[in-house]
């Protein structure tokens, strides 16, 4: 008996421990959408991956996910192949730390742009997405400039690790309230994607036409950081 009663006293202070963790978490999401609000400082960046000036960090998340590949044909009529992104979809989980324990914030995916916001999308299978776990709202983002918007992993301090997924600025394509109104990500302007981890394609099974139509996810994490005007 006496070990049950110290099992459910256990469970009872968890609980509570992450009830609290979650107000804190809706507290910190109300601040962070709340006009106004300043309290991350952007890490320095190099000039193409950083956004211009006029807009302020807001969010920071740290993703857990797969970067999906495709096997395609080098060119038209080809017999060699090559891993390529385009029609893979990426998939990750955005988590913030409240009192010790990772709390999902944002899921990261691919999806139609069904709010467009005037910003010409380049990539025509798709958009990078991004969604609020709390309030449903929404960002889609695409990296306007490939030369620019991108640094390879290992060339700079804010993309340390060497062979992983590139780092990216994207730009905002489109933003969405949530169903009930929730506006968390729908005033986001730029999304950085920094620190990342693995994720690179494979260095084998995409080679001939023979190889074609194969597919691959590879785990990756990295921080991701969210702007807005100020």
């Amino acid at each position: 008996m006496k070990n049950t009663t110290n099992q459910q006293h256990r469970n009872t202070t968890r609980l509570r421990t992450l009830s609290v963790a979650a107000l804190a978490l809706g507290g910190a999401f109300i601040t962070v959408s709340g006009a106004g609000a300043q309290s991350l400082t952007p890490p320095a960046t190099p000039t193409g991956i950083t956004p211009p000036a006029g807009n302020s960090l807001f969010l920071v998340g740290h993703a857990l996910g797969t970067q999906g590949y495709v096997c395609l044909p080098t060119a038209v009529g080809a017999s060699t192949a090559s891993w390529t992104v385009k029609g893979a979809r990426p998939e990750a989980t955005l988590f913030q730390n409240f009192f010790g324990q990772p709390f999902e914030i944002i899921t990261h995916f691919l999806s139609p742009d069904t709010n467009p916001n005037g910003v010409v999308n380049p990539v025509p299978f798709g958009s990078a997405t991004w969604q609020s776990s709390l309030d449903s709202s929404k960002v889609w983002a695409a990296v306007l400039d490939p030369k620019k918007n991108v640094i390879q992993a290992g060339t700079d301090p804010s993309c340390p690790n060497t062979g992983s997924i590139a780092c990216l600025l994207l730009t905002s394509i489109g933003n969405d309230q949530g169903p009930a109104g929730g506006k968390i990500l729908s005033k986001t302007t730029f999304v950085q994607r920094l620190n990342t981890a693995g994720g690179s394609a494979p260095a084998d099974g995409c080679s001939t036409s023979e190889d074609v139509g194969n597919q691959v996810l590879v785990p990756y994490t990295a921080d991701y950081l969210f702007y807005k005007q100020q």
